[in-house]
């Protein structure tokens, strides 16, 4: 079934819409949550909250994209429930290994969540920014950040998929962070 038609059985609050939804899009959004818990059982719960987050949401929202619509959704519980987390299940996720692979990059100053209305403007800012920087990357090396830190893929997987070696993508991911810090510094970010 096309998204298309997907979209439209949540708006017309059909549940057909939820099998539909786990019929074309279960195995992409475990493997988002699967990278940043590093569990099976939480990321299927996070899975099916992801369901019942698009049921809630669809009616005010009409997503264009419904695999990134709902990869967004999965990507942030999965966030939350890391974050909740005991440390031992942080060993190992793919989402604890990208943070610490960033953590020199990006400025010391942002909060870890937004609790005032600064910490707010200051993470807008650095979306901005980085936003900006990943515009103006070549499409691949994009590519490859955005699978990295943003979809928590591992770079073994990522090199599988771009054709490459994972040394090459290594590589290639120093040198975007190292591009990143300095295009923070040159926005005004103290890195």
């Amino acid at each position: 079934m096309e998204d298309q038609q997907i979209v439209a059985l949540y708006w017309e609050r059909d549940e057909r819409a939820i099998r539909e939804t786990e019929s074309k899009y279960a195995r992409y959004l475990m493997t988002i949550a699967r990278n940043i818990l590093a569990d099976e059982q939480d990321g299927q719960e996070c899975v099916n909250d992801t369901y019942l987050r698009a049921w809630n949401s669809m009616p005010d929202n009409r997503p264009s994209v419904l695999s990134t619509y709902l990869g967004k959704i999965t990507r942030n519980l999965a966030i939350d429930v890391y974050r909740k987390g005991t440390a031992d299940k942080r060993q190992g996720s793919q989402y604890a290994l990208s943070l610490e692979e960033l953590s020199e990059e990006l400025p010391g100053e942002i909060p870890a969540s937004a609790d005032s209305v600064e910490d707010t403007v200051m993470a807008g800012e650095l979306s901005k920014a980085i936003s900006a920087f990943l515009k103006g990357r070549d499409p691949q090396k994009r590519n490859l950040f955005i699978s990295r830190y943003f979809f928590m893929d591992e770079p073994k997987k990522i090199a599988g998929f771009a054709g490459m070696n994972e040394a090459t993508v290594r590589s290639i991911l120093m040198r975007e962070r190292r591009a990143l810090k300095e295009f923070l510094e040159g926005e005004g970010f103290t890195v």
